[in-house]
């Protein structure tokens, strides 16, 4: 859509709001995106930087939602596999053979579910607090997860509380659930990912982030860094807007998404539920209770909100995470125009520049404000 007017009888939104919410996604970071979806238009699209349709940077964290929906397809193709589904206690022989003799004897006790809400008890990572019913819980650093031994560093990961204790955001928890998917199906996270979503979606190249200097991993780290062209990843976050479905075709069980932006009883901590953050207690004011979103380390975020038949994909990212070698895939000329960029400074007047989850949170914010139907 190339007008006001269009975009309003379309989408029923309106330009100059998301125009403002553009000018305010550009003060976040040097690269940036914002693309926008709204009854199946896409009504918005803008990039400055490296940022641009066809690259594919990596995601960060964002990567994390792509996890948890693939463990949501295993359940359903794999049930009698996983009997338990999310209760399943998956510290066994059967599922995490690598696991054993446990370091923790209270790891026995850890189901995916938890694994998926950030609730195992596993430590957090850098200086995550612990919070337990609302209530943070400083936490001292210990060592996570090492790129040369993702597998082993990320179940010897110590706990700092019991499973089901307490919340803390702990990349180890989603890459052991990708383990447990590789056990489960006989299949690398990737290929999952590749044969389940990416293909029956159309997706264009993408990857994950396997090339880190001299070393390259063996396996897609569970916790994040997958790779996507911009409109992909609209593509992603469309499907769970429609429960799953695809151009006529269920690829997701609509039950699973369904579970995304509700509390769960493996997380009565935190508004995190399968590794998305959701707002169905308003602590962002400015948006609907249904909003449920994933953000990732530079200010990316893939956001859903079904109440708007909406969904948003802001893209951020440092220099570094446009790196052509992370992926190995052919890139677009980079445009180095901000490599120089510095945030803005705050005034009393002025908000500045605002990145990581505030930012994030206020794009949600601002996108919604332009709905007008």
């Amino acid at each position: 859509m190339k007008n006001a007017a269009s975009v309003r009888k379309g989408a029923g939104m309106e330009l100059a709001r998301l125009d403002q919410a553009w000018e305010f996604t550009q003060r976040c970071t040097a690269n940036a995106g914002l693309l926008v979806v709204r009854r199946g238009h896409l009504v918005f699209e803008k990039y400055v930087g490296r940022a641009q349709r066809n690259v594919n940077p990596d995601m960060a964290s964002t990567g994390k939602a792509f996890t948890s929906i693939a463990c949501g397809v295993m359940l359903d193709e794999f049930r009698s596999a996983i009997p338990g589904g999310l209760d399943e206690k998956v510290f066994t022989e059967k599922y995490l053979p690598e696991a054993f003799p446990l370091d923790d004897p209270r790891k026995a006790e850890i189901t995916l579910g938890q694994l998926l809400c950030m609730s195992a008890g596993y430590h957090g990572e850098g200086s995550s607090p612990g919070v337990v019913m609302g209530k943070v819980v400083p936490l001292t650093p210990v060592p996570g997860q090492d790129i040369r031994n993702l597998d082993q560093s990320s179940l010897r990961t110590v706990l700092w509380t019991d499973p089901g204790a307490g919340y803390s955001y702990s990349s180890p928890a989603p890459h052991i659930a990708s383990i447990v998917l590789r056990r489960v199906t006989g299949m690398p996270l990737q290929d999952y990912i590749d044969t389940q979503l990416a293909k029956p979606m159309g997706w264009g190249p993408w990857a994950y982030c396997l090339h880190r200097g001299d070393y390259v991993m063996p396996h897609a780290n569970g916790a994040g860094s997958i790779a996507l062209h911009a409109t992909d990843a609209l593509r992603f976050a469309y499907c769970l807007l429609h429960q799953g479905q695809w151009a006529g075709r269920r690829l997701v069980p609509a039950e699973y998404i369904a579970r995304c932006n509700k509390p769960l009883p493996y997380n009565s901590h935190t508004p995190f539920s399968l590794q998305f953050e959701h707002n169905a207690d308003g602590h962002i004011a400015g948006a609907p209770r249904d909003s449920y979103f994933k953000s990732g380390a530079g200010g990316f975020a893939l956001y859903v909100v079904p109440s708007l038949d909406l969904v948003i994909y802001k893209m951020g990212g440092s220099n570094g995470q446009y790196e052509p070698t992370l992926t190995g895939l052919p890139q677009p000329t980079a445009d180095t125009s901000r490599d120089n960029w510095t945030p803005l400074p705050r005034t009393p007047f002025h908000e500045g520049s605002m990145g990581g989850d505030d930012g994030i949170r206020r794009v949600l914010e601002m996108v919604a404000a332009a709905v007008r139907d």
